[in-house]
């Protein structure tokens, strides 16, 4: 089993996103017994895979003593589960401070022996709940948005970590017709792209992945590509 965990330091720049269609690959295009766990409060992956955590139980499972694999939901698509979000997680930080249990994630995490992926979608910023997630996952994916605000928060990721957590960068919301974005893909080939898409955008009124109601969109691609890539870094 590994975890993948989508994380940046900033806000709004597509985690969710990446963390629902890579789920979606895992589970549709490799077959693999996939986990989507929404740990960021705002619960946007809960909210497009038709998930809820139930009322303020999401932080529960990190003080208490419940099975974790009794959060996770069955989702319309085969071998993906989703262990949901709520406002409840707002507090995450200042539980992990109460606790003093630095690897706790990871000893939840190692729990769900039914699972050959799991996915988390993590909320933004250097924050205890992101030291736990990059002590607990094998691969960390960091969208970075074509512009030095976003490469900076990402540089900071980078010295953050220290090389702890093998790190893969995708650029997103890429429009190669704006010349700072055609510059920035240019001078990082190797970095994987995800387009500026319309279909993209409109996974909030399908509440599906792009795969699901556009597999033949160029956004599909994209995300398939990347999947690829993933599963490549996690084998080697």
């Amino acid at each position: 089993m590994a975890t993948i965990a989508i994380y940046s330091l900033k806000g709004g720049v597509g985690k969710t996103t990446l963390a629902v269609n890579l789920a979606w690959c895992s589970a549709a295009r490799s077959a693999r017994r996939t986990l989507l766990w929404d740990l960021d409060p705002q619960a946007a992956s809960t909210f497009l895979m038709h998930g809820g955590a139930g009322r303020d139980q999401a932080q529960a499972m990190f003080s208490k003593d419940i099975a974790v694999r009794k959060r996770a939901q069955p989702t319309a698509i085969p071998h993906l589960d989703l262990i949901g979000a709520d406002a409840s997680l707002r507090g995450l930080d200042h539980l992990f401070h109460a606790i003093d249990k630095k690897k706790r994630l990871e000893k939840l995490i190692a729990e769900l022996i039914d699972y050959d992926r799991v996915v988390l979608d993590c909320p933004p910023g250097l924050t205890e709940t992101a030291d736990q997630v990059m002590r607990a996952a094998d691969l960390i994916v960091v969208p970075v948005i074509p512009s030095p605000l976003s490469q900076r928060a990402y540089e900071d990721v980078v010295r953050h970590l220290g090389g702890r957590t093998p790190i893969l960068p995708v650029h997103v919301m890429v429009d190669r017709r704006r010349r700072l974005h055609a510059d920035a893909v240019a001078a990082r080939p190797e970095w994987p792209v995800i387009p500026m898409s319309s279909v993209i955008e409109s996974m909030t009124a399908h509440r599906a992945p792009v795969g699901v109601f556009a597999p033949r969109s160029s956004a599909a691609a994209a995300f398939d590509t990347l999947w690829r890539t993933i599963e490549r870094r996690l084998a080697g």
